[in-house]
């Protein structure tokens, strides 16, 4: 019998991504309610009730109350909000912190979907302070590049308005300069700094793609940028959606090298440590935000909550 699978939320960005991918799985069973009943809470909790697994695509005031009614059906969930993230009873849907985390989320009743500049801020540092190569009470700096789908339906709206020409913008446009960014608190915890990054989030003329860049000054490093670059490779083999780019120090980089769209429509993540002569070292994730970011992050849990390979029916 094939799990049945419903996902709340499913007409905004990250609810569309996933019941496009999941609509070629001929192994689930998707429920879909009638347009005119979406937003029906009775027929929503029904819709949970008959499912084996939730996938919710809510803002987080919603997700807290569909968590609630899903909990109660005794139903499995994957949130995809902010709601649960560092909730000390869900688990962070994260497989790649390491193999005790995959377990996790095979056995897990209630599983939160990390945020998509948290994903690639986490999989850059967390092995490095893991391994001792960064003190976790290092200043920590993040730079980050996103398409505009990122921000939900009214960043769409407000960069696809033909009246505005945001979509001609030739630059990156920052956001959030001025308040603590909703994913600081999963970046801060799931790495193990000890205090919060200054994180510098911006806005591309692009609807999806992601480039997050973490500089470490070598005086932040306690060893070399080639320690740097094995730990990730060590942490990351045999990972299917972890691809580090192979090490160098002739500056064989163009133009298009760290292009933010390079793992557009896959689940991959793209990961560099990129030397520099001094002893610095940049690291940087390419991601689709929507990808691994969000709904290709969400299937995998999914795949993992079912006791499926971690790949199945994704993109990479």
């Amino acid at each position: 019998m094939r799990p049945k699978i419903y996902v709340d939320g499913q007409e905004g960005t990250t609810g569309l991504r996933i019941r496009d991918w999941l609509s070629w799985r001929g192994d689930l069973e998707l429920i879909v309610l009638p347009h005119a009943r979406r937003k029906d809470p009775e027929a929503r909790y029904e819709a949970m009730a008959a499912a084996d697994v939730v996938i919710l695509c809510l803002p987080d005031e919603a997700a807290r109350e569909a968590a609630h009614w899903a909990t109660k059906a005794g139903t499995r969930l994957i949130d995809a909000s902010t709601a649960h993230r560092v909730h000390p009873e869900w688990v962070y849907g994260l497989a790649e912190i390491g193999p005790e985390q995959e377990a996790a989320i095979r056995g897990a009743e209630r599983v939160a979907n990390p945020g998509c500049y948290a994903t690639a801020f986490i999989l850059l540092l967390r092995p490095l302070i893991d391994r001792g190569l960064v003190d976790p009470k290092a200043p920590i700096v993040c730079h980050a590049l996103s398409g505009y789908s990122g921000g939900g339906r009214a960043l769409i709206e407000r960069w696809e308005d033909p009246q505005k020409g945001l979509s001609a913008l030739p630059y990156e446009a920052p956001y959030a300069l001025q308040r603590v960014h909703k994913h600081v608190p999963e970046m801060t915890r799931y790495t193990g700094l000890a205090t919060e990054p200054y994180f510098e989030p911006a806005v591309g003329p692009f609807r999806c793609g992601m480039r997050v860049q973490i500089p470490l000054h070598a005086h932040l490093l306690q060893g070399s940028p080639r320690d740097v670059w094995e730990t990730l490779a060590e942490r990351y083999e045999g990972q299917p959606f972890v691809r580090l780019q192979p090490y160098t120090e002739n500056g064989d980089l163009d133009e298009e090298s760290l292009s933010p769209l390079a793992c557009n429509d896959t689940n991959r993540i793209d990961l560099h440590a990129i030397p520099h002569p001094s002893g610095h070292v940049l690291l940087v994730a390419i991601l689709d935000n929507l990808g691994k970011g969000a709904a290709g992050n969400a299937i995998q849990n999914l795949n993992l909550m079912l006791g499926l390979p971690a790949h199945t029916g994704l993109p990479s």
